[in-house]
């Protein structure tokens, strides 16, 4: 089943009156049955890759407090922000953060990350690799800025917990971005669950467009430092709602 008004909210952490005016000015992709609108996780994703969630000033919904809905109790929100807080925080902890990973190319720096993961992961590297590849012949997964996303959604993890690989290769490669700017840092993203798999997608987008974070991550920091990072950043956005 596809995504609903309330799903999509949550997700991109802005309220259903923004998502209702997102539709009504044409923002957003979604199509409508009986009177009810519904989005397709597919065209969310892309629509997330391509930067429509980030403004023309750069802002973006994790940077801005949330709407509250006056018909929505606050407890519940509250659960809900609780929920996803440190996701990108834990997904990363799950992972890992490789430095100076061999490969001038999209293909040899997908397959050689694979190789390295497979193990921890419990997957098969060279089928991983094709999906990945595959997700990459569709659209590019470069976001702006020197960051790209691999991530498929053809195979979600079979865990209870989603996964973030940090890869910095051994030289910025051509990864076929909007910007045409060359990627110097890949998150390779596994979730274990389509809606996880979502949110924290549109969080490193988010990522890819604060100037203080992307010099962060041009200066290849350790794993330590990258979660120290990620942490203060996720918990930065909870103190915005609180707000």
């Amino acid at each position: 089943m596809d995504l609903k008004i309330k799903d999509v909210a949550d997700l991109l952490n802005v309220s259903e009156t923004t998502i209702r005016r997102w539709i009504l000015d044409g923002k957003i992709p979604t199509y409508r049955i009986n009177q009810h609108y519904y989005f397709s996780r597919s065209e969310i994703e892309n629509w997330v890759i391509s930067h429509k969630l980030i403004t023309t000033n750069g802002s973006s919904p994790f940077t801005q407090p949330k709407e509250v809905e006056i018909s929505q109790p606050s407890s519940k929100l509250n659960k809900t922000g609780g929920n996803k807080q440190f996701s990108l925080f834990r997904a990363i902890h799950k992972g890992d953060v490789l430095h100076c990973v061999a490969g001038k190319t999209k293909d040899e720096i997908i397959r050689n990350t694979m190789k390295k993961v497979a193990k921890q992961l419990h997957i098969d590297a060279e089928v991983m690799t094709d999906l990945l590849l595959d997700r990459e012949k569709l659209m590019p997964t470069a976001l702006n800025n020197g960051i790209a996303v691999p991530h498929t959604r053809d195979s979600l993890l079979d865990a209870h917990h989603d996964v973030v690989i940090v890869v910095f290769p051994e030289t910025p490669l051509d990864y076929h971005a909007l910007d045409n700017k060359a990627v110097h840092t890949l998150f390779f993203l596994f979730a274990c669950e389509d809606k996880r798999h979502l949110h924290l997608l549109a969080k490193i987008a988010h990522l890819s467009h604060h100037g203080h974070s992307l010099d962060f991550f041009s200066s290849r920091p350790s794993k330590e430092s990258l979660l120290s990072y990620i942490k203060e950043w996720e918990s930065s956005i909870s103190h915005a709602k609180d707000r």
